[in-house]
């Protein structure tokens, strides 16, 4: 009997190489290439849509696409107003987070309009029906299947013809026409790129739970992310029952949305002003702090950032950043001595956003300043403040987008003084809110008195 044919494929991006060799010649990873068995699969590449003549793009008529609602109103938020007919949507999160009960739940919505489909290929259908006991769920009429050969549940999609499926987790199924083990990244590729075929060709809404890596980002190959429509990651810490899910790639609506929910005994819960979980409340003020308005898809929300600013008792000053980019804090500090004569070089800096949210856009830059320059003296700053701002490296204040939302979000949960950019300052006064604009740094810090 011949010996199998082997080849060397890289458990990062699936590129395949003839022999081991240290780096994968593909994407550069180092010690990811291992030994599978090669495999043939005739008929695999079949196309994703029918056949179709060329034609001008002016004389195709765009209708906005149709959407159903889940039910959860910080989900369908998320998805931009809803599932889409046809979608493949791709949901990874730390394993117990919440991913199979909120789907679950979403689930026993929708199947009040819409025939639905749960794929379960790591739990059993006494553990799914335990879970939708606890969570109420247990008389909705959810088709279930608990199977993990691709074959199989692509025979019972045809049989069924749900409207939405759920496949919790991809990197469980498998296909006959590959001999590798399922969650391997030919197994992961294979899988979803036949189960976005089947949605696309028969109209049907997808929904693939996946794993995540050590480091937070998506197990399995990049392809898994570009294939899909929608890609959602579902954040949160362990130690606290809040839960983010955000939206990273979206086809059909906005990036970057936030969805809040709480995870109490009976799942997951909504929260409809998230705001309130990212401030602290202080029964007086105090030095350090200082509350931003950040822009998360189309939602501002306020946090509050927090800093700490104690003489260094090492010859090598710390700068440490908790959900704000730690080089970034770095350079702010240079811009604060520079343009604003305040020092922190004999001094360790530590900065933290509130609530465990990460801030990545610039607009959180004066408001981290403000409250290291707060610290450093140790005195408040004045209260029902609010502030935004990028500042740049001649020590500009810059302008941010939807600067008028912002403030618009701030006066409705009480604040009464605002420090923004001059660019930023609105037209018309916002009814109880003064509005300081500036621009330079040191018009900020002076503004702070």
């Amino acid at each position: 009997m011949s010996k199998a044919k082997t080849v060397y494929q890289c458990s990062a991006c699936g590129g395949q190489s003839p022999k081991w060799q240290g780096q994968c010649p593909h994407c550069g990873e180092w010690n990811g290439l291992l030994e599978v068995v090669a495999g043939t699969a005739p008929r695999r590449y079949a196309s994703l849509a029918a056949s179709s003549t060329v034609q001008n793009l002016s004389s195709i008529s765009a209708a906005e696409t149709p959407r159903h609602p889940t039910g959860i109103e910080e989900l369908d938020r998320v998805l931009g107003g809803g599932l889409v007919r046809g979608a493949v949507i791709l949901i990874g999160g730390d394993p117990g987070i919440g991913k199979s009960t909120l789907l679950l739940q979403a689930l026993a919505k929708v199947v009040e309009s819409r025939q639905a489909l749960y794929v379960s290929g790591e739990e059993s259908a006494q553990q799914i029906a335990l879970r939708a006991k606890r969570l109420a769920v247990e008389s909705a009429p959810i088709r279930l299947l608990a199977e993990i050969r691709l074959e199989s549940v692509l025979a019972t999609l045809v049989q069924e013809q749900p409207e939405v499926v759920v496949i919790d987790s991809i990197q469980t199924v498998y296909t006959d026409s590959l001999q590798s083990a399922p969650g391997s990244v030919a197994q992961v590729r294979e899988c979803a790129a036949q189960l976005t075929r089947h949605a696309k060709q028969h109209g049907t809404t997808m929904i693939l739970v996946g794993h995540v890596t050590k480091e937070g980002a998506l197990a399995g190959p990049r392809v898994l992310e570009h294939i899909v429509d929608t890609v959602l990651y579902f954040e949160g810490d362990t130690h606290s029952s809040f839960r983010l899910v955000r939206a990273i790639k979206n086809r059909f609506g906005a990036v970057n949305e936030l969805g809040v929910f709480a995870m109490t005994d009976k799942g997951l819960r909504g929260v409809s002003n998230p705001s309130a979980l990212f401030l602290s409340q202080h029964e007086e003020p105090v030095a350090g702090s200082c509350v931003m308005v950040t822009q998360e898809g189309t939602r501002p929300l306020l946090v509050e950032v927090q800093a700490l600013v104690d003489e260094a008792h090492s010859p090598n000053v710390r700068r440490l950043g908790v959900g704000l980019e730690q080089n970034r804090l770095a350079m702010l500090l240079a811009v604060l001595h520079r343009h604003a004569g305040i020092g922190c070089f004999d001094q360790d800096v530590f900065v933290n956003a509130v609530g465990g949210v990460k801030i990545a856009e610039p607009a959180a830059d004066l408001a981290v300043l403000l409250a290291i320059v707060s610290s450093l003296r140790n005195k408040p700053l004045p209260e029902k403040l609010v502030v935004f701002g990028e500042v740049g490296l001649a020590g500009e204040v810059r302008p941010v987008q939807r600067g008028q939302e912002r403030l618009k979000e701030a006066a409705k949960l009480g604040f009464t003084k605002a420090i923004v950019p001059k660019a930023n300052r609105p037209k018309q006064a916002i009814e109880g809110m003064e509005i300081v604009a500036v621009e330079r740094l040191e018009q900020a810090v002076e503004g702070c008195r």
